[in-house]
Parts: C-alpha cells; sequence; structure tokens
C-alpha cells in the first residue's frame, strides 16, 4: 500500500476547480492512502469529501523557523509520490524541501515534471489535466458532489443567489452591489427569492441588497463552506463575480451566470459547468437588463 500526497493550497475557487483531480488521483490509487495537505479555510470541506483519507494543514511556516521547516520536511517524505496542484513557487519549495523526484509538479527534476511551454495560456481545469495525464492518470472524472449537495439550510424555493463580493484588494472584481440590488428586485418580481451569500466581511452589501430587496435572505458569514454547498446546490440560479462561491456553484451544476472584468481572464479562470460569462473591461458599465436577461 503507497502513500500519495496532494498538494493544493489556492483560492477557493482553485480548490473547487481540482475536485475532478481529486477524484482522478483517488480512483488512480483505490487501494493506497490518499492524504491532502491544504490551507486552514478549506480542511473541513476536504474532510468532508470522500477523496482523502486524512487532511493536513499547511500553516506556512517561515523558512527561519526551522523546527517548523523540518517537521513539513519529514511529512513530506513520508509518502511516495506526491501531487502537487498547486505548483505555486512555494508548494515548489516544498519539492526541493523534501528532495524527493516521486513527485508530479513543476519543479526540474520531478518524476513527472510538468513543463509544458502552454502552461500559462492553459485554463485551470485544462492545465490539470495535462499535469496528470503525464503523471500516469489519463482521464478527469466527473466527479459524484451529491456528499456536497445534501447540507445547509434548506430555503423556500424556487430562490437565486447572489454571490456580491470578491477578493478585498481586487475591486475591479465586483459588480456595483446597487447593481445587485436592483436585479434582486427584479428576481423577486418574477417569484425567484433572492439569496444573498459570501463571508462576514460582506454583510454590508447584503444590506445594501436588502435596503432595495427586504425580501431577500441574507446568508452572508452564516454558512460552512459545505452548508453552503447545499444551499447552492437547491438553487435555480447564481448570479455572482468571479470569485469561489461561483466556482462552487458551477461544480455542483447550477445554472451560472458569472461577471468578469479586465481583472482576471475568462479564458483561464471561468467555473466549469452550466456556465453563461459576462465579460466587460468595467463592470461599472455592466448594465442589469443585460444580467438579468440571463435569468429569462
Amino acid at each position: 500500500m503507497a502513500r500519495i500526497l496532494v498538494i493544493r493550497l489556492g483560492a477557493l475557487g482553485d480548490f473547487i476547480q481540482s475536485f475532478a483531480p481529486f477524484a482522478a488521483i483517488r480512483a488512480h490509487h483505490p487501494h493506497d492512502v490518499v492524504d491532502l495537505l491544504t490551507q486552514p479555510p478549506f480542511a473541513d470541506l476536504a474532510r468532508h469529501a470522500p477523496w482523502f483519507d486524512h487532511v493536513h494543514v499547511d500553516r506556512r511556516p517561515p523558512w527561519h523557523d526551522l523546527r517548523a521547516v523540518m517537521a513539513l520536511r519529514r511529512l513530506l517524505r513520508s509518502y511516495d509520490f506526491i501531487y502537487d496542484l498547486q505548483t505555486s513557487g512555494r508548494s515548489t519549495r516544498y519539492f526541493h524541501l523534501s528532495g524527493m523526484t516521486a513527485w508530479s509538479g513543476i519543479g526540474r527534476g520531478a518524476q513527472a515534471v510538468h513543463d509544458s511551454p502552454q502552461r500559462r495560456a492553459m485554463h485551470t481545469r485544462a492545465r490539470q489535466r495535462d499535469q496528470l495525464r503525464r503523471a500516469g492518470i489519463d482521464s478527469l472524472p466527473v466527479p459524484d458532489l451529491s456528499w456536497l449537495a445534501r447540507g445547509g439550510p434548506v430555503l423556500p424555493a424556487p430562490y437565486g443567489v447572489l454571490v456580491p463580493g470578491a477578493a478585498a484588494h481586487r475591486p475591479a472584481k465586483r459588480w456595483p452591489v446597487e447593481r445587485y440590488a436592483a436585479l434582486a428586485r427584479r428576481m423577486h418580481a418574477r417569484g425567484l427569492l433572492p439569496v444573498i451569500v459570501g463571508g462576514r466581511g460582506e454583510r454590508a452589501l447584503a444590506a445594501v441588497i436588502r435596503d432595495t430587496c427586504p425580501a431577500a435572505v441574507d446568508l452572508t458569514g452564516r454558512t460552512s463552506l459545505p452548508e453552503l454547498g447545499g444551499v447552492m446546490a437547491r438553487a435555480a440560479c447564481a448570479v455572482g463575480n468571479d470569485t469561489g462561491p461561483m466556482h462552487l456553484a458551477a461544480a455542483l451544476g447550477v445554472p451560472c451566470t458569472v461577471l468578469f472584468s479586465a481583472d482576471s481572464n475568462p479564458a483561464l479562470t471561468a467555473p466549469v459547468g452550466q456556465v453563461r460569462v459576462i465579460y466587460v473591461r468595467d463592470l461599472a458599465t455592466l448594465r442589469v437588463d443585460r444580467v438579468a436577461a440571463t435569468l429569462a
């Protein structure tokens, strides 16, 4: 029985984009131990998933903390093969720290190095598919997410989810909240209950929406990621910025409208599923009519 480690540290959207690779690695190693190394925000979601035997949390020790770095080295060296799906500068340092060659990643000298010159031009899913192909995994199955679709509060149907937030340090990724408020009012007039989701930091956005549409349900900061999965799975549709919860909705098969500005490239990062992308250079120029038309 081999010991396999998967490394996936990144943002929520990136983590969700790896659901199919996670399932493929698990299927490729049916009788082996398959563990995950990830960041604290995603550990609970990963522990609910059927793909991992154990979930380790990467505390990102500073390189001058030799005791912590050596503990990380021991962890890495306890595995027979490592799939680095993060393929970042930090995770490649982990490759060099481990001293192992039984590795799938971008570090020079790895047994299954992904050195395609097209890496940076590939969509995340295509890049991971190509990386795993070089490691001997030929297909990415559509993952069974029934485990993720059960949780969270059961809301009156039909409802549509609104995701007005995005990374706070990238405001250009946000459609103005007043437009979400106007969209919520139109949804409610059509018999579709607006449900607002996001983190605690987005409660102010939800308040603006509810000022215009008091019937809207505010779940910002009130669901864990597994619970949010259930809320998304039962939705009739979802509308939001280029941010993690929209990847979750798309992965669960929800019809999605995702709003992109010039701050990110949908060709490289768009959610995978029943997704309609609206791309404008500046989201401040995007009219409510155009977004509302996608819900018809």
